[in-house]
C-alpha cells in the first residue's frame, strides 16, 4: 500500500485495519506487511509543516495499527531529492522518526541526483551507508517512550501545521490566478518540454496545480529561485502557534525537540537557497500578476525567515551549518548570471509563441546550468 496525500496519510491506519481483517490478505503477506508513505504529494498537497507532520502521525499511528496483529511492519520511505519531495538527511530523518517505528529496519528510496550525490565516488558511498546504519541502529536502540517527545509539543505543531497549511492552500489552490501567476513566473513552459524522467509532467492535460506531478511543480520553483514549495506558510503556522502557547514553553519546544530542529533545519536550508532578488526578475514575466502574488510571497518569506532565525536563536540563516551556508555563498555568484540569461531567453522565447528553437536549446542549456549549481532539480 502507498499513501501519499494528507488525506490519505490521515486515513492509512484505517485502511490498513480493514486489510488486516481479511483472512486472505493476512496469508498473502504472511505476517511482514511493507507500507509505502510519499513524500512528495503530500507537500505539494499541503506545504512543508503540515506535510511533515502528517507523515510522522501517519508513522506512529501505523506502528499502533498492526501490533495486535502481530505484523512486522517496514516503512517503506518515498523519497525525492529535494527537502520539499523528503529529501533531507536520512539519518537525521532517522533519528527524528517517532518511537517505535524503526525497529531495526529502513526502507527508502534514492532518486535522481541524489543517486551520485551519495554513492557517486566511492569514501562518500561508505560514509553515507555508515550514516544511515549508524542512526538506524542508535534509533532502535533507544527506548519506545525516549524523553525528546512531549504531548504539549504535539499540540503546538498540530497548530503549526494547520496554519501552514491553510496559509499554503490559500494562495496555491483558492486563488483562481495562482496557477496562471505560476507557468508564467516560472520556467515551467520548459521543463514540461525537457525529455527527462519516465512520466509526463501532468496527469492530465487540463487541471492546474492539482494535475502538475511534484517533480516539475519543485523543479520548476527551483529554476525561478523561489523554491516556493519548501517554505511557504510556515511563517503564518510558526506566528500563529507563538500567540497560542506560551512563549517560553514554545522556546523549549523549538530547542529540545528532535523532531522540530530537523523541520526547521531543513526550512533554513531552503530559505537560505531562495533569492528573492532574483525570483522578482521572474515574477515579472507575469505582468500585472506579480504585483498580486510577488508582495504575498515576499511577505511570507520574510515572516518565515526572521520566526525562524528568532526561534532558534541564530543571526543568519544556516549559522548551525556553516559549510553549507559557504557552500551556497560560493555558488551564488556562478549561478546567478545563468538565472539572468535564463529571464532573458523566456521572454524572447515566449514572444516567439514557443517556436524558436535555438532560443529554447540555449534555455535548456540554462536550466541544466541552475540545477548544476544549485545542486537540486526537482
Amino acid at each position: 500500500p502507498l499513501f501519499e496525500t494528507l488525506d490519505d496519510l490521515d486515513g492509512a491506519p484505517t485502511t490498513i485495519s480493514a486489510l488486516l481483517t481479511n483472512a486472505d490478505y493476512l496469508a498473502r503477506i504472511n505476517r511482514s506487511l511493507t507500507v509505502m508513505i510519499g513524500y512528495s504529494d503530500s507537500n505539494k498537497d499541503g506545504g512543508l509543516a503540515s506535510a511533515r507532520w502528517a507523515l510522522q502521525g501517519a508513522q506512529q499511528t501505523l506502528v499502533n495499527a498492526v501490533e495486535s496483529h502481530g505484523i512486522e511492519l517496514t516503512l517503506f520511505h518515498g523519497r525525492g531529492g529535494t527537502i520539499s519531495r523528503g529529501g533531507s538527511k536520512t539519518h537525521v530523518a532517522v533519528l527524528g522518526a517517532p518511537p517505535g517505528t524503526v525497529n531495526g529496519r529502513l526502507r527508502v528510496t534514492e532518486q535522481g541526483e541524489i543517486i551520485n550525490e551519495k554513492y557517486g565516488l566511492r569514501a562518500i558511498a561508505l560514509r553515507t551507508l555508515e550514516q544511515v546504519l549508524g542512526s538506524l541502529a542508535l534509533a532502535t536502540a533507544m527506548p519506545r517512550h525516549r524523553g525528546n517527545d512531549d504531548p504539549d509539543w504535539h499540540a503546538m505543531m498540530d497548530v503549526v501545521a494547520d496554519e501552514s497549511r491553510k496559509a499554503y492552500r490559500e494562495l496555491i489552490y483558492d486563488t483562481p490566478e495562482f496557477y496562471d501567476y505560476f507557468r508564467l513566473a516560472t520556467p515551467i513552459d520548459i521543463i514540461e518540454r525537457m525529455r527527462i524522467g519516465s512520466r509526463p509532467s501532468s496527469r492530465r492535460a487540463q487541471g492546474g496545480v492539482n494535475a502538475l506531478r511534484a517533480i516539475p511543480w519543485v523543479f520548476a520553483w527551483t529554476q525561478s529561485r523561489f523554491v516556493l514549495p519548501g517554505w511557504y506558510g510556515i511563517g503564518r503556522g510558526l506566528a500563529r502557534a507563538a500567540e497560542e502557547f506560551e512563549d517560553a514553553a514554545f522556546r523549549k519546544m523549538f530547542s529540545e525537540w528532535y523532531f522540530m530542529r530537523a523541520l526547521m533545519a531543513d526550512a533554513e536550508m531552503v530559505l537560505a537557497k531562495t533569492d528573492l532578488g532574483i525570483a522578482k526578475l521572474y515574477s515579472e514575466l507575469a505582468g500585472d500578476l506579480h504585483d498580486t502574488f510577488f508582495p504575498i510571497i515576499r511577505d511570507e518569506f520574510e515572516l518565515t525567515r526572521n520566526l525562524i532565525l528568532e526561534y532558534s536563536g541564530h543571526e543568519v540563516l544556516l549559522e548551525g551549518d556553516i559549510t553549507l551556508q559557504r557552500a551556497i555563498m560560493l555558488r551564488n555568484p556562478y549561478v546567478d548570471p545563468i538565472s539572468l540569461m535564463q529571464v532573458d531567453l523566456l521572454s524572447r522565447w515566449r514572444a516567439t509563441n514557443h517556436e524558436d528553437n535555438e532560443v529554447f536549446d540555449a534555455l535548456l542549456a540554462t536550466v541544466n546550468g541552475i540545477a548544476h549549481g544549485l545542486q537540486n532539480t526537482g
